[in-house]
């Protein structure tokens, strides 16, 4: 073992502070100032290619194919072509990172697309590069020009004009999210739009209340039986079913609620079927409607819904007219009370790390309290998570969700060291939420590569209510991924976070209120109904972001929502466990000063609890204000000791560094198990060991109050007897002797010296461990 390398990998896990030359002094402007100064300066040279005129017809063909090449160096970007189109638009930018630049010479071609053979020449502009100006946002956009074609040499003007725009800019500029860039311009077709930093928004999210409360006239196809019949109810891919009606009858009684996720724009249809219970295991449909969202009624309180009357269509009929016209004279109903439900905060994400509490109808939203700015500034020593032509190579971009908006950063192609530099900013409606930050490598750059999946590198959680307003935090986070293999850093991810309030006495007010909206307490859920309407809204956000362009892609969106932290894992167990250990460590510590104190360990100290104690009994309105102050004075001191960053991932909290290769094996695999059969029995036979002792525990804490419940239940006779008259004589004790008196003697009882005392267990505990339990009674 090498001692000085195990700290410095323990170090390597931690946070650090940064200075990076954050934005202040790069943008004149105090507008963009207050913008965009939370990231390092990146200057790009823009090229804005807008339209083309007047250009000459192939003398072979007749005709034009227009492209415009713009080369910088090695750098050449292309716009697509236009087949005989001699006046085109294109109105794209490319944008060429200063730090690469490879000439002074800005070169912008315009060709004539051949299918067989080299692209004909039409002419070029030329731009001297220490001529181009600076622009910087809020300035207005650069006004694009007509420039005159010129031939090979630059020497004689031809035929045909192309209006152009040249500046140099920051990666403030507006033209930067959707320009081509430089860095990635060896990624072409779909690719291109994979690479580009985007801005996402969940969709919005609504609870379905389907309450139904009864169905008549409920014909089976077998008319000589009675139907015992049930309603499932289904959603998109959510299905619900009521309980069985318990009696056999045509008119069927529920009243039972059926919840479910939708989201808008609404999609999805209410599907409503009877089905009849014709043996155990076989069930026939006897009617069935469809019924559209968006006619149900949107409710913010709880106000009560009007019930409707439904005419269900009997199943397997209705297709032809006559059995339509037949239909409408007799049917089943079916008796519904349905609503979305507005008041509610639709929980899409797992609740230990909520970055929004608000309610789903926007008119029940309160005013933001603050700012919330990010500047992701860059990765530095990611690992290497692929292979490109024979050698190591990773394509890194960032993804951040707060709230109901993500943002996914552009990718930086073949870069262990990416450099992003991007702004974005939140509104804050509630200072106990979480930011959540991961980083990704891009398997999307290619046609071919639909198959793959982005890998995980990391991923970072801020929690605003531990950060200082107004303060600026520059910090490095370790991006910590656990594999199969082990706990593995994949990097470090620098960050700089702002968090700007806007209300001081609107945020000092938040901390009294509850955390969700006010419908979660009046007709709250149950816990089964909370976790499976979860993982519905998770599966719901991962299909609607996967459908936008570009995509945000599912296992991104499950990594970033931690759509698998309720699942089974032994490391999570055992630290858990210690957090609970953790917790009562400061009990045991004060237990423990006191025992020392009751044992005379240091006199001194016991002589001055005596004093402290004495002066208590006698002024007893002294007890609660002094364990106030105390509290308040201990506040006071551990200001100093204050923690001065956010919190990271912690891998000894998380038993990530002492996770045995088996227990990591287990937390990764599947949901039903694909292991062996040896395998399963093992972590069976390992869960019933640990179950075992969790089951003694319990019933060890069951004992001790039943004991307790004991004293007067006369199971024991005498020990109940004895206790009985114990009650009396001190219940006249206290009567008659004065309070202080009381608390006196049994203090100093209580704090007597070492001397007075017996190895051998008190009365009072020997009593108490006579009494019976009843664990006698169990099997």
């Amino acid at each position: 073992m090498n001692p000085a390398g195990s700290n410095t990998q323990k170090e390597d896990f931690k946070l650090k502070d940064t200075k990076p030359q954050l934005g202040g002094g790069w943008i004149s402007s105090e507008r963009a100032t207050s913008t965009y100064d939370l990231v390092e300066q990146m200057f790009y040279l823009y090229v804005r290619v807008v339209k083309a005129r007047d250009l000459p017809p192939n003398p072979v063909s007749g005709s034009c194919d227009p492209y415009v090449e713009v080369k910088l160096g090695n750098y050449k970007g292309k716009t697509q072509h236009f087949e005989k189109k001699p006046n085109p638009l294109w109105n794209q930018v490319f944008a060429f990172s200063k730090d690469k630049l490879q000439s002074s010479i800005l070169e912008v071609f315009l060709r004539d697309r051949e299918m067989v053979g080299r692209d004909d020449y039409i002419g070029k502009v030329i731009f001297d590069m220490h001529e181009v100006p600076t622009r910087v946002p809020p300035d207005s956009p650069l006004a694009p020009q007509w420039y005159r074609l010129e031939d090979r040499r630059g020497e004689t003007k031809l035929k045909g004009e192309v209006m152009l725009a040249v500046w140099m800019g920051t990666q403030a500029d507006e033209a930067f999210p959707d320009s081509w860039h430089s860095d990635a311009a060896s990624v072409h077709g779909e690719g291109v739009y994979n690479v580009r930093s985007k801005v996402y928004v969940s969709p919005k999210l609504w609870y379905l209340r389907v309450n139904v409360i009864e169905a008549q006239d409920v014909e089976p196809h077998d008319k000589t039986q009675q139907p015992q019949v049930f309603v499932k109810a289904q959603v998109g891919n959510q299905v619900l079913k009521t309980k069985l009606c318990p009696t056999k009858t045509p008119n069927p009684l529920w009243n039972e609620d059926l919840l479910f996720v939708a989201a808008e724009p609404f999609e999805e249809q209410l599907v409503l079927t009877l089905e009849n219970r014709v043996a155990p295991s076989k069930d026939e449909t006897v009617g069935r409607i469809v019924l559209p969202l968006h006619t149900f009624e949107k409710r913010m309180d709880h106000r009560t819904i009007h019930s409707k009357w439904f005419n269900m269509e009997k199943f397997g009929f209705g297709v032809l007219e006559a059995d339509k016209r037949h239909e409408q004279k007799f049917s089943s109903r079916i008796h519904l009370r349905v609503c979305l439900e507005g008041g509610y905060h639709v929980m899409d994400e797992s609740t230990m790390y909520i970055s929004d509490q608000r309610p789903t109808s926007k008119q029940l939203w309160k005013q933001p309290i603050g700012l919330l700015e990010v500047g992701i500034l860059s990765a530095q020593g990611v690992q290497q998570m692929k292979t490109k032509d024979g050698r190591g190579a990773t394509d890194a971009y960032c993804v951040a969700k707060y709230g109901l908006k993500w943002v996914r950063t552009r990718t930086i192609l073949d870069s262990f060291n990416p450099k992003w530099n991007e702004q974005y900013t939140w509104e804050v409606y509630d200072p106990s939420t979480v930011i959540t930050l991961g980083v990704f490598d891009n398997n999307h750059l290619g046609s071919n590569d639909g198959g793959k999946n982005d890998a995980r590198i990391g991923k970072v959680r801020i929690r605003l209510s531990t950060l200082e307003t107004d303060r600026i935090y520059t910090n490095s986070y370790p991006l910590l991924v656990l594999q199969p293999s082990g706990l593995k850093k994949m990097g470090e991810l620098h960050l700089a976070v702002r968090f700007t309030c806007l209300s001081l006495a609107h945020m000092i007010y938040l901390y009294g209120q509850p955390l969700l909206p006010k419908m979660h307490y009046l007709h709250p859920f149950t816990v089964n109904q909370v976790d499976s309407l979860r993982f519905q809204a998770m599966r719901i956000v991962a299909t609607r972001l996967g459908r936008a362009e570009p995509p945000l892609r599912k296992e991104v969106v499950e990594y970033m929502i931690d759509v698998d932290s309720h699942m089974w894992s032994m490391r999570r167990s055992k630290a858990n466990f210690f957090r609970v250990v953790s917790l009562f460590s400061g009990m045991m510590s004060i237990s423990k000063w006191i025992g020392e104190v009751c044992q005379w360990k240091n006199p001194v100290t016991t002589v001055l609890v005596h004093v402290l104690f004495f002066i208590l009994v006698c002024y007893p309105e002294l007890i609660l204000p002094t364990v106030f102050l105390y509290m308040f004075l201990i506040g006071v001191w551990n200001f100093r000791f204050r923690p001065r960053n956010p919190p990271h991932m912690d891998t000894k909290l998380s038993w990530a560094e002492a996770v045995a290769a088996d227990e990591l094996d287990e937390e990764f695999d599947t949901f039903p198990t694909t292991k062996a059969q040896d395998v399963v029995r093992m972590r069976y036979d390992r869960l019933r060991s640990v179950a075992g002792r969790i089951q003694t525990v319990v019933g060890d804490i069951a004992t001790q109050g039943e004991r307790f419940q004991g004293l007067l239940s006369w199971r024991d006779p005498r020990a109940t007897s004895l206790f009985v008259m114990f009650c009396f004589v001190v219940a006249v004790a206290l009567y008659i002797t004065p309070f202080k008196m009381v608390a006196l003697v049994a203090g100093l009882l209580w704090l007597r010296h070492p001397k007075f005392r017996s190895k051998l267990p008190s009365v009072p505990s020997n009593f108490f461990r006579r009494l019976p339990s009843r664990a006698d009674s169990m099997l």
